[in-house]
């Protein structure tokens, strides 16, 4: 993976964060897309720390204007996209009877729809590679569904048939599309939880603990990695057992 390039959706925080730093010190030059540019650029400093080149982006994954500049600003920088990781994503929980279209609207586009149009610009990139690894972050709540997350659970769900899809669709251009669904994973929206609700949580998690974000990065990773060569279409489940 040493000198490839990867762009990163909503790689300021959290996941993001943490599979640029993974990729990064496997040599990897990272694109830091976020809507913060603030926080894009800190991480992109920090990256740069690591040894190789970074790129800071700010961008709103649900604006197809803003995706195409991605890629422009990527490919200008260096030249060639081998991975994306599409991992930004957003929730605006509640039950359905109370849920308005206003939330269910956001989720879909920044978690499917931008899914989507940073897939297809990548594919434009690395079609005439003819090489590319994409790696969407799923969601365990996504095969399982959960209360409270109708329109959450149902762009993780969504992710997955699109990732499919990409996955025969470009097989012959040397592209792989494949999919890392992640559990209860350590961030600081799970830190905020009280203790009652970690518990209940734990009990459901075989393994006894939450993830953390590097167990979500070394999936991506592997996906990312020529170790993956012969792999698509596939999901890898990072959920301690909660869902098998």
């Amino acid at each position: 993976m040493k000198g490839q390039t990867a762009v990163i959706t909503g790689g300021g925080r959290g996941i993001g964060k943490a599979i640029a730093e993974y990729f990064a010190r496997r040599g990897v030059n990272i694109v830091i897309v976020d809507v913060n540019l603030d926080i894009a650029t800190e991480t992109a400093g920090q990256i740069a720390a690591l040894g190789v080149k970074s790129l800071a982006v700010k961008a709103d994954v649900s604006k197809s204007a803003d995706v195409s500049a991605i890629f422009e600003s990527a490919v200008k920088e260096f030249q060639k996209v081998e991975i994306l990781v599409n991992n930004a994503g957003i929730t605006r929980d509640g039950l359905i009877m109370r849920m308005s279209e206003e939330d269910w609207d956001a989720v879909m586009n920044i978690n499917l729809k931008g899914t989507f149009l940073c897939s297809k610009e990548a594919i434009r990139v690395m079609a005439k590679q003819r090489y590319g690894r994409i790696i969407n972050i799923s969601s365990v709540v996504g095969f399982m569904g959960n209360a409270g997350q109708a329109n959450y659970t149902a762009t993780k769900a969504g992710v997955m048939g699109l990732t499919k899809t990409i996955a025969r669709e470009y097989a012959s251009r040397g592209i792989t599309a494949n999919a890392v669904a992640p559990g209860f994973i350590t961030t600081a929206m799970t830190d905020a939880l009280p203790e009652n609700i970690k518990s209940e949580m734990m009990k459901v998690i075989p393994l006894g603990r939450f993830g953390t974000v590097d167990d979500v990065a070394a999936a991506a990773a592997f996906f990312a990695s020529p170790d993956a060569g012969y792999i698509t279409g596939q999901v890898i489940h990072v959920n301690g057992g909660m869902y098998m």
